[in-house]
């Protein structure tokens, strides 16, 4: 685990440490709780028991909005306490993991950093926003005591109508792995501070179920394992993360958590992983319970460790008696507890656990949401805003707009700006909604009226949203998803799991349809600004909106990011790292599909990709214009990699930041292959009449065919490499 870590216990003693424990010791250190309200009520003196009682080894206190607790200080106060047990009421006195779902900022405890979700920071094409992120979010995590993140996610989002699309950095390989990667190095870094855990999940691939439907089986092939969804994992254990969590889908009828080809064959030997492999959260249970792959929790816990799994994450008492009994009747080695015992060890003494696992609780909120943690957020937030349409040149709005009408159900809503993994009542003063981001900008002789319109699937008072609209200069409709996790949960109505969002409506609910419309009677300029965690389809929008601007979940600075681009102080760059279908029914669509043929006649079958939005769109209000684009080298060796070049100039008379995607296609092969692979990408700054020349490499694994055993070759022939529809080509030998 390459990190800087705080000095702990020597190897040796550690393996002193644990030649000492006894068998039930040893096992509560595979097992954790967790403080809250899910399948069973756990209290903190319930938790406290379990570390005494039962000797786990984690504690995840402060997650999932199961747990009571958000406020910094109590947080802390508790981590202590937990923290305190282990060390004074346990015969080894040995720290305790405390880990937390901070996929986007220590989002669970009030007044903290909330940066947009991975989609968005993906948009941005700037993977330092990534490593920013997760050096904050590392510094907040250890104030209050939490030291195990349960992110980032590296998975592909591959179906648009997946709940958990928000999570990931899109559909694109190379963004998955750049930025998953980045955020791995920011929280281990301990560059503002003592670093946290990485965990990389949900391996090995997670984000294409059948149908949408969250934990349903990925059923692909055994190239599309290797060439499409291994490459973001591979790129993100570069920075050796402490934990890989297998995902809760079966892949070729094997569940992730109970497979020894994935976790210890494919993760451990052929990708070289030492670190922990802990369990998602139910992903054991799920074997017996779901996959029926094993008869009991029992079978289960055996086939698990069998696996290479080596903590459970909510395992509580009854499966470290598993674990004993395994051991005890013969059916499973004690070696094998001994080696994920180890490994946990060795990692709470990588955290510097050992030497002070106590928190300064008075010096807690003074690392929470501070300021400058706040303008990173609100950096990232600016950056990701992508534009999909601008008619006219309605944006940016005029600073001598006499009026301007905010409506929608997102525009004054902090909770649906936060987006899942996140607390659900967010204090007022810890971000700054639309809302308020436009009144703030506007100029003082704007009037700025309010008129909600809808709230995400019901509509409210239309008659005043018509006559506000008729009476404004232009309307700012903010509108898309609400807040949720997984499979778009949890409801707040008991049974309600038909309506928006759901796996089965990809697009805008009747209510935020009907408060378009009515905009569109009344006929206001409008401009639509989506806060969603999917690409919505946005068809209708697209023929009668004249503006779109999308924002993703901008996290807790996304206001104030939103009203910097509608009023043009700042120059949107954002790029879509997923694509936008023109309905649900347009699916799979996805930019890096295989070539195939289209055997009756090639001109009556609509075109296989043909998006409303393609990956990697997004205006700006200036003009760039490309030009000189060649390679290094027009010829290679088998070994060799080549590097683009491309000039960029500003034509327009506004400053601009221009992204550049890069796209390979291999003319021949030996196996078929995606019509394009996204191979490179990068970003300019140019002020009007600039130019400057951007190189960027293109590795040579991105020229390799991938074989069904995962043998990547890099085969003699042409490649075409295209950006910004200037293309050219080189030759490998």
């Amino acid at each position: 685990m390459s990190r800087q870590t705080t000095s702990g216990p020597r190897a040796d003693t550690l393996s002193q440490l644990l030649s000492e424990l006894s068998l039930e010791e040893k096992v509560g250190q595979l097992v954790g709780t967790y403080i809250g309200s899910m399948d069973r009520d756990v209290t903190v003196e319930d938790a406290k028991r379990e570390i005494v009682d039962e000797n786990v080894g984690s504690v995840a206190a402060f997650g999932i909005g199961v747990s009571r607790y958000h406020e910094p200080e109590r947080v802390a106060e508790i981590a202590n306490e937990l923290q305190r047990t282990a060390l004074e009421e346990t015969s080894h006195g040995i720290p305790l993991l405390l880990p937390v779902d901070a996929v986007h900022g220590h989002a669970y405890v009030h007044d903290a950093t909330v940066f947009p979700h991975g989609l968005g920071v993906a948009a941005s094409r700037c993977p330092e926003h990534a490593r920013t992120a997760g050096e904050i979010t590392a510094t907040e995590m250890r104030a209050t005591g939490a030291n195990l993140n349960y992110g980032p996610t590296a998975d592909l989002a591959r179906d648009q109508r997946w709940g958990r699309t928000f999570e990931t950095y899109g559909e694109s390989p190379l963004l998955c792995g750049s930025f998953s990667a980045a955020a791995i190095e920011g929280l281990q870094s301990n560059t503002r501070g003592p670093s946290v855990a990485a965990t990389v999940k949900h391996f090995p691939a997670y984000g294409d179920p059948e149908a949408g439907e969250d934990a349903a089986v990925v059923d692909r092939s055994a190239s599309t394992l290797y060439g499409q969804f291994l490459p973001s994992f591979e790129a993100s254990l570069e920075p050796e993360p402490a934990v890989v969590m297998p995902c809760y889908n079966s892949i070729d009828g094997e569940p992730a958590h109970g497979s020894r080809r994935y976790l210890t064959d494919l993760l451990r030997e052929r990708l070289g992983f030492d670190g922990v492999v802990v369990s998602d959260w139910g992903g054991i249970d799920m074997l017996h319970e779901d996959h029926r792959v094993t008869a009991s929790q029992r079978d289960s816990a055996k086939r698990t460790l069998e696996a290479g799994l080596d903590h459970i994450s909510i395992g509580h008492g009854e499966f470290a008696s598993h674990l004993c009994s395994l051991v005890e009747d013969g059916e499973l080695s004690e070696s094998r507890i001994d080696e994920g015992v180890a490994r946990i060890l060795s990692l709470k003494a990588e955290l510097g656990l050992f030497e002070d696992p106590f928190v300064e609780v008075e010096r807690t909120t003074t690392h929470i949401g501070t300021d400058e943690h706040r303008e990173a957020a609100y950096s990232a937030a600016r950056d990701a805003q992508t534009l999909l349409k601008n008619e006219g040149g309605l944006l940016p709005l005029s600073n001598s707009l006499d009026s301007v009408l905010v409506t929608g159900p997102n525009a004054d809503s902090l909770k649906h700006q936060y987006g899942g993994w996140s607390v659900q009542d967010p204090k007022p003063d810890s971000g700054t909604t639309v809302l308020d981001g436009i009144e703030s900008r506007a100029d003082a002789a704007t009037t700025v009226s309010y008129e909600p319109g809808a709230t995400t699937t019901e509509s409210l008072d239309l008659e005043s949203v018509e006559s506000a609209a008729a009476e404004s200069d232009v309307a700012v409709a903010v509108c898309g998803e609400n807040w949720y996790f997984h499979e778009f949960g949890p409801r707040e109505v008991a049974g309600d799991t038909g309506t928006f969002p759901t796996r089965t409506q990809l697009g805008l609910p009747p209510a935020q349809r009907a408060l378009l419309e009515t905009l569109e009677r009344v006929d206001t300029p409008t401009v639509l600004v989506t806060i969603t965690g999917r690409p919505l389809a946005l068809s209708w929008a697209d023929e009668h909106v004249p503006a779109i601007l999308q924002s993703y979940y901008p996290g807790s600075e996304g206001g104030r990011a939103v009203a910097d681009v509608l009023f043009g102080d700042h120059n949107p760059a954002g790029r879509l790292p997923i694509t936008t279908p023109r309905s649900g029914s347009q699916l799979p669509v996805r930019f890096n599909h295989y070539a195939h043929p289209r055997p009756i006649g090639r001109n009556e079958h609509p075109d296989t990709y043909d998006p409303l939005y393609e990956f990697g769109h997004g205006l700006s209000y200036t003009e760039f214009e490309h030009s000189d684009f060649a390679v290094s080298s027009t010829e290679i060796g088998p070994a060799e990699s080549v590097t683009a070049r491309i000039t960029v100039e500003n034509v327009g008379d506004r400053s601009g930041r221009r992204t550049l995607d890069f796209f390979l296609r291999d003319e021949v092969s030996s196996r078929v292959r995606p019509v394009r692979e996204h191979v490179g990408f990068a970003t300019v700054d140019l002020e009007p009449g600039e130019s400057t020349t951007a190189d960027v490499p293109i590795p040579n694994d991105a020229l390799a065919v991938t074989d069904s055993r995962g043998r990547k070759t890099v085969e003699s022939g042409s490649f075409e490499l295209v950006c910004e529809e200037q293309s050219t080509s080189f030759t490998v030998r």
